[in-house]
């Protein structure tokens, strides 16, 4: 991959977001230089970090379309075939179902690094596509005819279109000037692989108990990926412990219901932190993936949404091309974001207020949260509306 000063698109942020764009704008003819300040081989190899991404009919639709499916190893893909939702100590669950929906699955669950890891790949295989890695952007200058980013390493570049897709904490997102809602939940979560002894007959749980919120993601075999939500000083008391000790720990919060469980891979921690941006175009410039919207993960809507950013994106940019119009005009930005926006806003405000509602452990929190599942569970309208929202 080698250096040019100017490109038609520079996206910042080498993440499956800003990948999967390079290879869609790529792909329709233009000139794309990604800035990653990760180097290749962190790319190339990326490693697993506890992150198991639930992707819907559409997102693995648009990765086959990208070839990104194709490269993906097929142990590491497992199927989601439902989900339920647990309240408190019951063992009762509203039942989300595939058919609910109009399809066999929900899903299917892939961990994030082969995501990255298969987006790295079809981004390799593309002549048009530099990667200008070990480096990062320091400032930007929009003009009238394109945007020059200054590099950490000296270099600068020249485009017609500047696109951040460098995480929920954007760093290109303030650079010009764009503010961004912020929640902080005020926990963190720990992800990692746990073997059991039950099957879990490949249905994911969000298990909304007291003190504590606990989700199950089945993937092939005996195993599962656990996420862990609490406090934060919580959460490191756990991490702190041995794998055997962890596993026992983990057996009690899941109350023996998949059986005794044994630490089947590394764990790891993030903080949970929802964003979203006020606007996701400025002149020539855009956002995609989390630096447009970062979502709490209950809903596991936010990989999806990201994906959705770069389809929206990618067909306003390739449109205007094939009209030989200027990629980098407003008028194009701005349809992309108000069909984004349109998209993302109300997911976003509903999942918050789910988080919202579920972790309230007040004895009138509870009171609702129980009303609302039982008449969520009577309410087959609704059950078909959320799982046509979750393929």
């Amino acid at each position: 991959m080698t250096h040019a000063a100017e490109k038609d698109v520079v996206i910042v942020g080498a993440g499956p977001a800003g990948l999967c764009l390079a290879r869609a704008l790529s792909a329709g003819g233009l000139s794309v230089t990604i800035v990653e300040q990760q180097p290749a081989s962190s790319l190339a190899d990326p490693a697993f970090d506890g992150r198991e991404i639930a992707l819907s009919h559409e997102s693995r639709q648009l990765l086959e379309e990208l070839g990104v499916w194709q490269l993906i190893a097929e142990d590491d893909i497992s199927l989601l075939r439902d989900a339920h939702v647990f309240n408190g100590s019951s063992r009762n669950p509203m039942a989300i179902t595939a058919q609910a929906g109009g399809s066999d699955q929900l899903g299917w669950l892939v961990p994030n690094c082969c995501i990255r890891r298969a987006a790295w790949q079809a981004v390799s295989q593309r002549p048009t596509i530099e990667v200008l890695d070990g480096t990062s952007a320091v400032t930007v200058e929009p003009g009238e005819h394109s945007t020059r980013v200054s590099l950490s390493d000296g270099r600068q570049l020249h485009t017609r279109l500047l696109v951040a897709a460098d995480s929920r904490f954007s760093s290109m997102r303030r650079a010009m000037g764009i503010g961004a809602y912020m929640h902080d939940f005020g926990k963190s979560m720990m992800v990692g692989r746990l073997d059991h002894e039950i099957d879990h007959g490949h249905v994911a749980w969000e298990w909304f108990g007291y003190g504590q919120t606990l989700a199950l993601l089945p993937l092939n075999g005996l195993r599962a990926s656990a996420v862990l939500t609490l406090p934060h000083h919580q959460i490191q008391a756990l991490q702190a412990l041995d794998d055997a000790s962890f596993a026992d720990e983990m057996t009690r919060r899941f109350d023996q219901r998949l059986g005794k469980m044994s630490t089947a891979s590394t764990r790891h921690v993030y903080p949970l932190v929802g964003v979203y941006a006020y606007r996701f175009a400025g002149p020539r410039f855009a956002l995609v993936g989390d630096a447009a919207v970062g979502m709490h993960p209950v809903t596991a809507h936010g990989f999806n949404l990201g994906l959705r950013s770069v389809a929206s994106l990618s067909r306003q940019v390739l449109t205007a091309a094939r009209r030989n119009a200027d990629i980098g005009d407003s008028s194009w930005l701005k349809r992309y974001e108000r069909a984004h926006r349109l998209h993302t806003l109300p997911l976003f405000l509903s999942t918050n207020l789910v988080v919202t509602m579920f972790t309230n452990d007040t004895p009138p929190g509870r009171l609702l949260r129980e009303a609302t599942l039982r008449f969520a569970s009577s309410a087959s309208p609704f059950k078909r509306f959320v799982a046509s929202r979750l393929t």
